[in-house]
């Protein structure tokens, strides 16, 4: 019995220190334990004399030592996790801490205690965010509210006052029971001992709504049994419990889109600037940039201190020129607003008032030392022999970033020195082609730089292989036989590039044949050829005589002859008058006449074969 009291305390203790990692007021399930402990032993242990303090003793005592040294360790540590101190809130969080009056303060921690038991009995005015005024103060002791203050401290009071007269019978657990867990668990939340971020959180109210659940039970219980108005509680726990279920669905609802619950939030808390802000920064995501000015300007309206949305407002109104005067005003409420400042500085860089942007980036990284986007913008404005510290700095806070790693190329490059610049360009591909990093923006622009960096070194050879192995890699989709082609379209251009530089090379001697027709030696007719033309002619005359004499048997010999000499001495007429044909023309352009395309000289128009688009081409056009 003794080992599983304590296997229960400290599983209770195990269990507290989990829900830490949720919510704080997990720790308040230990103050539950230990009252209700007491609550139940409280006729044992002032009877019994057995009740001594014992820490390893099964005693209440001892249960209760041990839970309230667990919970001291707990809130050590979840203080040590904070550094020591408490979170520092705003104005904006919780106005009513803020406010210098004692008694004003007093008032609405009150009425907001009220005012959450009421939302518990009575969820109908609800939202995510309470924030900015959403609860009025109580600046005067006749409020209204205050009624409502009254009816629920009387409320409390007599249910208190019934469980400690009940306290040695202890006829009314179940009263008990739902006055600790609605009263314990809401205590850190009730601004009375330590100031909170919020005014109202629904949040909070998961655990006291279990204890009011269980006293609106018990109540409907004790009235069936003495039998009081049985067809109306009939009717009003059938009204309560058909309301709570649909007004569980509408707020189910309000829940599916982020839009569909600011607009049924705004619908409850119109005077809520931050709920203002919030829709505002949504039409601003879906590019609906008029209401979200509106918007702006009218959580402004209801919070002129609001720093940030005078911040977003001026990212809104740089067309107007309103811009500056709207980030001034986010510093002037708030001389550490790190957006504010870096927009400012984006926007002096703009008007070239380098030296006002260069002082707002350097107050932006002393505040936020690993603002990313401020030493990109400085590295904008630094001189070249002053941007490798930054670059250095941009490795140090992102190491697994490609893009630094090309700009770091980049400002290689620019330098002259071409292999320290491939190598960041490799980092950058290797990068942007892991599964963690990866990019395939990031695998372009590196590709890209490495293929320019080695084009301009003149390492073609380089440039084709570093070529075919990403789309070895990257092919895609695309069949082998395609990226084979691109290949040997890379290689092909190449070669001709190579060739071409060749041949527009200067030559020592040029040539001093300068027209386009053959030379006059190769065109002329020689005084052999001339004789030989002279005696077939005789010959083929004296055949022709004979064969009007000869008879029928020779008559096809001597066609047969007439037909071969006809043809020889066509053929050589006809390369006598191509010759002298080229020898007028050459002629022509000799003697100053315009000039005249050689036939033979006439290039045919040949198609270009189809092959795949040029690899380097394709990258500078996603480029």
């Amino acid at each position: 019995m003794q080992s599983s009291s304590r296997h229960r305390v400290w599983s209770s203790v195990a269990l507290a220190a989990l829900s830490m990692l949720a919510k704080e007021t997990g720790l308040t399930a230990l103050l539950f334990n230990v009252a209700f402990d007491l609550y139940r032993c409280w006729t044992c242990n002032r009877s019994s004399s057995a009740g001594k303090w014992r820490w390893r003793g099964d005693s209440s005592y001892g249960r209760v030592l041990r839970a309230l040294a667990a919970l001291v360790l707990l809130a050590g540590a979840r203080l040590a996790l904070l550094q020591g101190s408490l979170p520092a809130f705003s104005p904006q969080d919780n106005p009513p801490a803020f406010h210098p009056s004692f008694s004003v303060r007093l008032m609405t921690f009150c009425y907001l205690a009220a005012f959450n038991w009421w939302l518990l009995l009575c969820p109908w005015s609800l939202s995510h965010d309470w924030q900015m005024g959403s609860v009025p103060l109580i600046t005067s002791a006749w409020d209204p509210r205050n009624l409502l203050t009254c009816a629920a401290f009387i409320a409390l009071l007599a249910l208190s006052y019934r469980c400690l007269v009940d306290l040695e019978l202890q006829r009314h657990t179940p009263a008990v029971v739902g006055l600790m867990l609605l009263v314990l668990p809401y205590l850190p939340a009730s601004n009375l001992l330590v100031t909170v971020g919020f005014v109202v959180a629904e949040r909070v109210l998961y655990i006291p709504s279990v204890g009011s659940a269980i006293i609106t039970v018990y109540g409907v219980q004790l009235m069936w049994r003495r039998g009081a108005g049985g067809r109306l509680l009939i009717l009003g726990i059938a009204v309560l419990v058909s309301g709570g279920v649909a007004r569980t669905h509408l707020r189910n609802r309000d829940w599916r889109t982020r839009e569909t619950l600011l607009r049924a939030d705004l619908s409850v808390l119109p005077h809520n600037a931050k709920l203002h802000y919030n829709f505002a920064n949504f039409l601003k995501d879906i590019e609906q940039q008029e209401n979200a000015i509106k918007h702006y300007k009218e959580a402004l309206k209801l919070w002129p201190s609001y720093a940030s949305a005078h911040n977003n407002l001026g990212t809104l109104v740089l067309a107007s020129g309103r811009a500056e005067h709207h980030f001034l005003q986010a510093l002037k409420y708030n001389r550490d607003h790190v957006n504010a400042h870096y927009n400012l500085a984006k926007l002096y860089r703009k008007k070239n008032r380098l030296v006002e942007s260069l002082k707002m980036l350097e107050r932006c990284i002393s505040l936020e030392p690993r603002f990313v986007q401020a030493y990109l913008e400085l590295l904008l404005l630094k001189p070249e022999n002053e941007k490798r510290g930054v670059l250095d700095k941009l490795l140090e806070l992102e190491p697994k970033n490609w893009e630094h790693y090309l700009l770091y190329g980049n400002w290689y490059k620019e330098r002259g020195l071409l292999p320290m610049a491939l190598d960041y360009y490799t980092t950058a591909m290797r990068l942007s082609f892991s599964s963690a990093h990866g990019s395939a923006r990031g695998e372009v622009l590196s590709l890209r730089a490495a293929c320019l960096a080695l084009r301009s070194a003149g390492q073609y050879n380089r440039v084709l292989q570093l070529l075919i192995r990403w789309h070895g890699v990257r092919g895609g989709a695309q069949p082998a036989s395609r990226r084979v082609l691109a290949a040997r379209a890379w290689r092909l251009r190449s070669e001709l590039a190579e060739r071409a530089a060749l041949y527009a090379r200067p030559r020592h001697q040029p040539s001093p044949i300068t027209s386009t027709c053959l030379h006059h030696s190769q065109l002329e007719v020689s005084a052999e050829i001339t004789d030989k033309l002279k005696q077939h002619e005789v010959e083929s005359r004296i055949l022709g005589q004979n064969s009007l004499h000869s008879g029928a048997s020779t008559a096809n010999g001597v066609d047969k002859n007439l037909d071969k000499n006809y043809c020889q001495k066509e053929h050589r007429k006809k390369s006598v008058s191509l010759s002298s044909q080229y020898k007028l023309t050459h002629n022509k352009s000799e003697t100053g006449q315009s000039q005249k395309s050689c036939p033979l000289h006439k290039k045919k128009k040949m198609k270009d074969p189809e092959f795949t688009p040029f690899v380097s081409d394709h990258l500078i056009k996603t480029y």
